[in-house]
């Protein structure tokens, strides 16, 4: 029965995600260079690049501290029996511990620059292909008049071609959204019971304070009327939530800010994506739920100074997360022996992570629109939303 219902759904999901995602790389494209080229000066570009990376640091560590204090008191009352945590590590701890090859910071820093720009596009390597459509758009900016002017059309045009796009695929929506969601559930079954339970529950749960947290940073320093942002970044915490992928919403993310967040096209159309690339606000969470679960399970004791070191780690290493499933669990596994933690952990943490990254990618895709909204503030008063384009028209 079961795989009966995967062979229908599974189609209509991944046909609707590939159609979302065959517009991140032009749409993304095509708007900074738009955005860069219409900006009154280069200067403005690294202030608006600043001020965002300024926003992630502050969300990250406050995210960071509300979980450092939250989570040590939620797990003072997980017990795990010894024989059931025996037999947790030895079913699942092997399977899942084969760490990929992980760039070095200098390998990290180096492909910034790509050597191939098509090839970055290809590979959905967002941040070496913003450096390379930043300096092209730059580039354009000394070009005579007539040469910059074609170019910007075609960009401008291009932009605006994709984004009917975008609206032709989230008019299929609720079908591929619906069908996503079947295939979750069927695949997920019962819910581990015990320790897994524990793990997941409060996982899931200390991820919804946080985003609570990000709505009320919303409200404050947003600027725009919290019901308006509440139905804004819905579609897109619905397509994050459902794909487990930011990226796939960025389309959504980007008419949103602009027709119901009324963000000027050139400060979303360079945030939101450089946010995606480099913007995890789940680390912050995960890493010390995950953290404090590995030691409950390996009977290790857990500090409060491993707690914070696992959370600074969280807050300085989360723009080095590689694009592969779980990046962000592989890139903890180094932390773990500073804090006496077994790195073969990060194996449990990882056969145990779908459920949670429903929610963790719905906390992202949070905290971007949020930092879009509070990085584009300044330009609402002279940009208000258009009623005509919003989503749904």
């Amino acid at each position: 029965m079961a795989q009966g219902v995967l062979q229908v759904t599974d189609p209509i999901g991944t046909l609707w995600v590939n159609g979302i995602r065959m517009t991140v790389i032009p749409l993304v494209v095509s708007l900074l260079i738009t955005g860069v080229t219409q900006t009154r000066a280069t200067g403005d570009v690294a202030r608006i690049g600043g001020r965002a990376v300024l926003v992630f640091l502050a969300m990250l560590a406050g995210i960071a501290a509300v979980t450092g204090v939250l989570a040590p008191i939620v797990y003072r009352y997980l017990t795990v029996d010894p024989s059931a945590a025996a037999a947790l590590r030895a079913s699942v701890g092997g399977a899942a511990t084969t760490v990929p090859d992980l760039p070095s910071f200098t390998s990290w820093l180096t492909n910034l620059v790509p050597v191939n720009p098509v090839k970055a596009a290809t590979d959905g390597a967002m941040l070496p292909l913003i450096v390379f459509t930043i300096a092209f758009a730059l580039a354009m900016r000394f070009l005579a008049e007539r040469e910059r002017v074609a170019l910007t059309s075609f960009f401008r045009s291009m932009s605006e071609a994709m984004l009917v796009l975008v609206r032709w695929v989230l008019a299929l929506a609720p079908l591929g959204i619906g069908a996503l969601a079947v295939s979750l559930g069927v695949r997920l079954g019962v819910s581990a019971a015990g320790a897994v339970g524990f793990y997941l529950a409060s996982h899931l749960a200390l991820i919804v304070v946080a985003i609570g947290i990000i709505y009320v940073v919303a409200l404050v320093f947003g600027g725009a009327p919290f019901g308006t942002f509440v139905r804004a970044i819905l579609p897109a915490q619905a397509i994050a939530a459902s794909t487990r992928s930011t990226l796939a919403a960025i389309p959504v993310m980007l008419e949103a800010a602009e027709t119901k967040l009324g963000v000027p096209r050139e400060t979303s159309g360079f945030v939101i994506p450089f946010a995606v690339s480099i913007f995890r606000l789940n680390l912050a969470v995960s890493w010390i739920v995950g953290g404090l679960f590995i030691a409950k399970l390996y009977g290790t004791d857990f500090p409060l100074s491993s707690v914070v070191t696992i959370g600074v780690a969280a807050v300085l290493m989360s723009f080095s997360v590689p694009g592969i499933p779980s990046g962000s669990l592989f890139i903890i596994a180094p932390v773990f022996p500073q804090v006496g933690l077994p790195p073969e952990g990060v194996g449990i943490l990882i056969a145990l992570d779908a459920l949670p990254d429903v929610l963790k990618t719905t906390l992202n895709a949070t905290g971007q629109m949020t930092a879009v909204s509070i990085v584009g503030g300044s330009g609402r008063k002279t940009r208000e939303p258009t009623g005509t384009d919003e989503l749904g028209s």
